[in-house]
């Protein structure tokens, strides 16, 4: 047999062999009815958030956070400031994260500051992380800090 006939029959025989391998289960794993139902975190009420720097305990700054169950009317009162309206990026069972800004810095003066914060339920406190990222050119435009919210 000549290699041209070989290398044309060799891919056909391959092709029509019978694989070891049991089919593939299409089926789903668990139905909707049989999945576990996450119990939602009530967000509603009035919140004491504190922010630290990464890594120490001193308290930077500290705010109430009025809070709704949905993504709606959550309402955040830097010291000294009007009423601020946070926009709700995502919103779960467990975990919520929130930008807000750009809006003059309560820690550095004359700078304009934006926040994007995510915080998850940890025990009956909001615990997580903000990045504020200041308005200004060099090393320290942006900034991690410690969050952590306790319900009043």
């Amino acid at each position: 047999m000549s290699r041209a006939a070989l290398l044309l029959v060799i891919p056909v025989m391959l092709a029509c062999t019978k694989s070891d391998a049991p089919p593939a289960d299409t089926t789903i794993a668990a139905s909707p009815e049989s999945a576990p139902l996450a119990i939602p975190v009530n967000y509603a009420g009035t919140w004491t958030v504190t922010v630290m720097p990464e890594g120490k305990d001193t308290v930077l700054l500290s705010y109430p956070l009025v809070a709704t169950n949905d993504k709606t009317g959550w309402k955040l009162t830097l010291p000294g400031r009007e009423p601020m309206e946070p926009r709700i990026i995502s919103l779960d069972s467990d975990s919520v994260v929130l930008d807000n800004g750009p809006y003059p810095s309560v820690l550095r003066k004359d700078v304009s500051v934006s926040t994007h914060s995510t915080m998850h339920m940890e025990g009956d406190r909001l615990v997580g992380t903000t990045i504020a990222r200041y308005n200004t050119r060099g090393a320290d435009s942006v900034v991690t800090l410690r969050t952590q919210a306790t319900r009043q």
